[in-house]
């Protein structure tokens, strides 16, 4: 355990929001110091890791994946003023704080101890993979699936304690994707003491939101779990002066989606003249279809459980978006499981438990060690 907070503590201290490149030198570092494993750098910061004969993803491959990028840290958390400076760690009371302890260096670090002391069946590949950019879209988690990074079953280790049950590690067997996206309405702009002589762009925005009001919000079902989404409007933006009739308005719109289905927002651009619906932002949801895969994790985690006296976790769904959306479009299947409690991540209190984070990597361990 001593290793594990150790290590945590080494890559928490490491700036990572603005530029992942230290960080990703100190993981790469670490397992060309400490594995035979192939370990490869990719053009955007990624660190994979590869064990096994080939780097065949058909095979009975098992990838244990993580990013180490963070959000910008709050004050207190830096040495310097404002979020510049070296990042603060202590340690206290059984815990870890520091920005990117819980969200999620310390699961990261778990990985790569899994990933190094596993002894895997003869037959399996083990994989690991750190990725950057989660925090702002994904984008090592799309590059790596675009140049062909496609296990046959991945263990994301995003935060998945407290769901079920407090003081349990719970497998996630699915979780929401977002999708940001804006409608834009069209106007004509007159003075607005003859409004007559316009389009009220406003207006034409606030008839597309009657129609966004009228959606119904995406619901699945998946290992027995209800996933239901949601859809909320959130910004709205138009107009320039008080006396002017407004030619432009825009409408933000906040999507949760759930696997294998979506609001249809663009209804209220079909349905409203002078209005266009544009995508910024579509994070995919995650199901998890490999039933021997998700039982074997469970089965794990209760051992593990069982073994420190704790309550058994369950196969439960996560609210959030993960780099697991992204592997999963591209045909693996994921699940979700790390130390990260509900009200850490992100926080300026952020922290971990050292507890909490040796039972993830028993977690990661065996279920890299079973057959499934």
């Amino acid at each position: 355990m001593d290793e594990l907070a150790d290590l945590t503590e080494e890559l928490v201290a490491i700036p990572s929001h603005e530029d992942e490149t230290a960080a990703g030198d100190a993981v790469e570092a670490w397992l060309r110091a400490e594995t035979d494993a192939r370990v490869e750098r990719d053009a955007v910061g990624n660190v994979l890791a590869h064990r096994g004969e080939t780097n065949d993803y058909d095979a009975d491959a098992l990838a244990l994946v993580g990013h180490h990028d963070v959000v910008p840290p709050a004050e207190g958390q830096t040495t310097g003023e404002g979020i510049s400076g070296e990042y603060v760690v202590e340690r206290r009371d059984g815990r870890i704080y520091g920005r990117g302890a819980a969200d999620m260096k310390g699961a990261v670090a778990a990985c790569m101890l899994a990933f190094r002391d596993a002894e895997p069946p003869a037959a399996r590949e083990l994989a690991f993979a750190s990725f950057v950019g989660e925090e702002v879209g994904g984008t090592g988690a799309r590059h790596a699936v675009e140049a062909g990074f496609a296990p046959e079953r991945a263990l994301v280790a995003e935060g998945s304690t407290d769901y079920s049950k407090p003081g349990v590690t719970d497998v996630v067997v699915a979780h929401r994707g977002r999708r940001a996206s804006t409608l834009v309405a069209h106007g004509t702009a007159a003075h607005a003491s003859e409004p007559e002589r316009g389009e009220n762009a406003i207006y034409r925005a606030s008839d597309a939101i009657d129609v966004v009001r009228g959606l119904d919000a995406p619901e699945a079902t998946v290992f027995g779990e209800t996933v239901s989404g949601s859809l909320a409007v959130t910004i709205i933006d138009g107009g320039e002066t008080w006396n002017v009739i407004p030619e432009r308005c825009t409408v933000t719109v906040d999507e949760r989606t759930v696997p294998g289905d979506r609001a249809d927002v663009g209804r209220a651009a079909e349905a409203v003249d002078g209005v266009e619906w544009e995508v910024e932002q579509d994070l995919p949801p995650m199901a998890c279809g490999d039933d021997a895969f998700a039982d074997a994790a469970l089965a794990v985690a209760r051992d593990v459980h069982d073994g420190l006296g704790l309550d058994r976790p369950e196969h439960v769904t996560k609210p959030h978006a993960t780099d697991a959306g992204w592997l999963a479009q591209a045909g693996t299947d994921c699940l979700v499981c790390g130390a990260s409690e509900p009200g850490e991540a992100h926080t300026d209190t952020e922290s971990v438990g050292i507890d909490v984070l040796d039972r993830c990597y028993r977690i990661y361990r065996g279920l890299a060690e079973r057959p499934f």
